[in-house]
């Protein structure tokens, strides 16, 4: 055999074998199908327990079109669009429709999709289903999930098909991913930490999967190790960095993020928004204990304020209270802010008669501009029932230049940071992206109309 033979050959060897070894990294057995199991069969107080947990999950927002719950669909149907940098992956129907959801699934079935990522037929899901959280969730109340999943309504509603570039339309990579990036139940308690603090970070790392928003990815979209909870992107938002690199003006604490989660609003952070109201509003569907706890954890994931950030946030808090510095009539941003903002954040008022005193604001303050446009452009609209928070948006009255004038001004002014770029380019943006007209507000249950109260419909 010539030496070019025998070089083919061995490539060829190669191939094959890589491919056998593809295979064998990437196949996965599927799981028989069950009859869809009778809603009495599961005891009540497993599934009163599954709804605390699937509203800890944020399940109903992942799984139900934005806004369908007022048209006619159906929660937990699927069909949201998740964009990501590679395509646009849809939610799935997790109702127990045996056609088109998950209602063939077995117990053993739903335990794998959370805890390694593979669905009943054995095909591995985008990890814009985060079980790199969910592997960390145990038997019990995945469980108690399946429970509540398995009574919900069944829904007949097909999966979207998936819009992602090639070659990441092929699943078969997604065992690369996770070969890659994926560790499988890793999150292991504490010995030295607290009960409590223990319960929170289980939370946090698992079900809750605060990391998944609020850390920042690297260019295969897994979640950077190196920089757990130090801000990221969800639905064209910025999620705040909820570390010690926090832009807060504020340092927050554990009593300050148990009131935000639970409440909506913090008389020194403001109101939640964008996705976060989403986060907050099933927050106040789960045991304060657990909240309390998320807190707990949270708050040494911030960290004790150095002196001199505890000293620049007793200032801001103190100017606040003050009424803050004298407005700047001579440009065009404070020409605008004094017309349309003024009123309302400088009233000294509680909600939802009165604003935040921008001084306290992260949007401010923060390195990047889209969160402050797209409150600027979508308002915040009030929880029905409630007297909470609102704003009106300005997308319709404000063209980019003005919205832009006022958002530079608005950093000069209230925040010692230095100026944005970009921002005619955030707001066009924005003003593009269907995700930044979201109800800025949805459903943050319990805002309080005083903040040292809270607030009863």
């Amino acid at each position: 055999m010539t030496r070019a033979g025998i070089f083919r050959g061995v490539i060829a060897v190669l191939v094959v074998g890589g491919a056998a070894a593809a295979f064998v990294i990437a196949w996965r057995p599927a799981i028989a199908a069950i009859e869809p199991p009778a809603q009495q069969s599961f005891a009540p107080d497993l599934v009163r327990r599954g709804r605390e947990l699937a509203a800890m999950g944020n399940c109903n927002d992942c799984h139900t079109v934005r806004g369908a719950r007022n048209h006619g669909a159906k929660n937990f149907a699927g069909g949201r669009p998740v964009r990501t940098p590679f395509g646009t992956v849809f939610s799935t129907n997790i109702t127990p429709d045996a056609e088109t959801g998950i209602g063939r699934w077995s117990e053993a079935a739903f335990r794998r999709a959370m805890l390694v990522g593979v669905d009943r037929e054995g095909r591995h899901l985008y990890p814009t289903f985060p079980y790199d959280h969910f592997t960390n969730v145990s038997d019990d109340d995945n469980r108690a999930l399946y429970a509540y999943l398995m009574t919900r309504e069944p829904v007949h509603a097909p999966a979207r098909e998936n819009r992602l570039l090639f070659p990441f339309n092929l699943r078969v990579l997604i065992a690369g991913w996770k070969l890659l990036f994926f560790h499988p139940g890793t999150y292991r308690p504490d010995p030295m930490k607290s009960a409590e603090w223990n319960r929170g970070g289980y939370l946090v790392e698992g079900l809750a999967h605060c990391g998944a928003c609020h850390t920042p990815r690297n260019a295969l979209g897994a979640e950077r190790a190196d920089a757990s909870f130090s801000g990221g992107d969800a639905d064209n938002w910025r999620a705040y960095a909820i570390n010690a690199q926090s832009s807060a003006p504020v340092p927050w604490d554990a009593e300050a993020i148990y009131t935000y989660l639970r409440d909506g609003w913090h008389p020194d952070h403001g109101t939640a928004r964008g996705p976060m109201a989403e986060v907050v509003s099933n927050l106040s569907e789960v045991p304060a204990s657990d909240v309390h706890a998320i807190a707990t954890f949270m708050a040494e994931m911030f960290g004790e304020p150095a002196p001199e950030r505890k000293r620049r946030g007793e200032e801001a808090i103190a100017q606040a209270k003050s009424g803050g510095g004298e407005m700047q009539m001579d440009s065009e941003g404070g020409a605008i802010y004094a017309s349309a903002c003024a009123a309302c954040h400088e009233a000294g008022r509680p909600p939802p008669y009165g604003g935040i005193n921008l001084g306290l604001s992260t949007a401010i303050s923060d390195p990047d501009s889209r969160n402050l446009a797209n409150i600027v452009l979508s308002g915040v609209r009030p929880v029905e029932g409630e007297r909470s928070p609102i704003m009106p948006g300005f997308a319709g009255s404000m063209n980019d230049a003005q919205i832009a004038a006022l958002l530079n001004y608005l950093r000069s002014r209230f925040s010692s940071q230095p100026a944005w770029t970009g921002v005619q380019k955030t707001i066009k943006d924005a003003r593009g992206a269907e995700t930044a007209f979201l109800q800025t507000s949805a459903g943050a249950r319990n805002a309080p109309a005083d903040p040292a109260e809270r607030a009863k419909p």
